[in-house]
């Protein structure tokens, strides 16, 4: 059985006191430089160094924080500081950035158990290469030197296992119990699937699919037969439990008013059990990955309902609180506009909103609009600090909050950084340092005109606590 929320009144619970809990805040730490001259070049109005779906392009562990990258020659590297510290010191990887392809992002993550950083690279529905460096690198740093002959060659496969040939989107996620996830999709957009591989005893497993790409979807104006489920992410909460949040996309524009993209509606799953199997908000068991999987038409998916009309964007953030409560941010184009947002780009650009989005305690949902116009096409991601504490991540390092003892209903712009930063647009936020330490880091590149190399930062602030 799943999983279930604290069923006493929320008085009783044990978190923090809410009435003598500091409310949000952020304070500038200051900035370093990761490159003067990373790679750069616009594609999908995006960034290869700065998608806001890398999981993770800048981590902390140990007392250090990584990030990785591609330099201006495309070669990938990684790079590492004494968490706080100015002095990055930088490895490049026996790999460079094989197409001019915002989603062939690097992914990092670390095996607990062994004290491995693997890294997954250069991949949208294709083959993918895979670097891994060795053991207890990551556990005891002051041990390993930090130079190229720590890591492997980068290879077409998880040391031998191929899941797939069509690789999107990894995200890397350490268990409760020492094991590290990879999550993935099989696929291309519009007809693929959510899969999930395993590193244990120094070896991958291939756990397989959980979502499933057919069925049918249909609107008054049309239906669709295949489409993908985008992932928020992947978290735990404090009783062990994942959460995933996500958005179905059609492949058939047929559905559509006429927009250019359709994503539609935001969708909730959990797991008790690392991924192997997934149950509803109610509590249903709805898959087991590898051999059932959830589908557009499986009941009691939809905590968000939405049409493809609204330029909902895909793969946005979640976080889980300090009673095991899921968060997520999503944003789309407010009805108030119109019912029909036709240009994907042009329209958030112009009119959306990121929306904070959340389960209560008594099981139900609330959505609560962030009353900060976007400006962007882009993603924004989401923060929980010490206190339970909300803050999204904007476009431009713009940062709004909001309490928990407001009932995250107070949001209001903390840091503009846009006045500041000379950001592209989407950042990628450090989710462990932000647990960790209470710092929030994010890194963000600078922008440039056409394929100009341009600096890629890290922006620290602190977080009460």
């Amino acid at each position: 059985m799943p999983r279930t929320s604290d069923p006493r009144p929320e008085d009783a619970r044990p978190r923090h006191d809410a009435s003598r809990a500091p409310g949000p805040s952020v304070t500038p730490l200051g900035s370093t430089l990761l490159d003067p001259a990373a790679l750069y070049f616009v594609s999908y109005d995006g960034l290869v160094n700065n998608n806001a779906f890398q999981k993770n392009g800048l981590l902390t562990h140990a007392g250090y924080q990584y990030a990785v990258w591609y330099t201006a020659d495309r070669t990938a590297v990684v790079a590492r500081r004494a968490a706080g510290g100015d002095d990055w010191r930088t490895v490049r990887l026996g790999h460079r950035l094989g197409a001019d392809d915002s989603h062939n992002v690097i992914c990092a993550g670390v095996s607990p158990a062994d004290g491995r950083l693997h890294l997954v690279m250069d991949a949208h529905s294709s083959d993918y290469r895979y670097v891994a460096s060795v053991p207890g690198l990551m556990d005891d740093p002051g041990a390993h030197a930090w130079r190229a002959d720590a890591f492997g060659p980068a290879r077409d496969s998880l040391d031998g296992l191929r899941p797939t040939s069509a690789f999107t989107y990894p995200q890397f996620l350490p268990t409760p119990g020492g094991r590290l996830l990879l999550s993935y999709r099989t696929g291309i957009s519009g007809n693929g699937r959510a899969a999930l591989a395993e590193y244990e005893g120094g070896r991958w497993t291939d756990l397989g699919c959980w979502s499933d790409a057919t069925g049918t979807y249909a609107t008054a104006r049309g239906a669709s037969g295949f489409r993908n489920l985008y992932l928020h992410g992947l978290d735990y909460g404090p009783d062990g439990t994942l959460h995933v949040f996500g958005t179905w996309r059609e492949q058939s524009r047929a559905v559509t008013c006429g927009a250019d993209l359709t994503n539609h509606d935001t969708v909730y799953v959990s797991s008790p059990d690392d991924g192997r199997t997934w149950y509803t908000a109610a509590g249903t068991r709805v898959a087991r990955t590898g051999s059932t999987e959830v589908g557009v038409g499986t009941p009691g998916l939809v905590v968000d309902p939405l049409g493809p009309d609204h330029a909902l964007m895909n793969q946005e953030s979640q976080a889980v609180d300090s009673r095991g409560l899921p968060h997520a941010l999503i944003s789309h184009v407010p009805d108030r506009f119109g019912p029909c947002a036709t240009g994907y780009v042009a329209e958030r650009t112009a009119r959306a909103r990121a929306f904070h989005l959340r389960r209560a305690a008594s099981g139900g949902w609330r959505k609560t609009e962030i009353p900060v116009p976007l400006r962007s096409s882009q993603r924004s991601q989401l923060v929980l600090d010490a206190y339970d504490n909300a803050y999204a991540v904007l476009p431009y390092g713009r940062i709004a909050a909001a309490s928990a003892a407001g009932g995250w209903a107070d949001w209001t712009l903390v840091w503009d950084g846009s006045e500041h930063l000379g950001a592209f647009g989407e950042v990628v936020v450090d989710h462990t340092r932000a647990r960790q330490d209470g710092v929030l880091s994010f890194l963000y590149q600078e922008r440039s005109t056409g394929t100009a190399p341009s600096p890629l930062r890290v922006a620290d602030f602190r977080l009460p606590g």
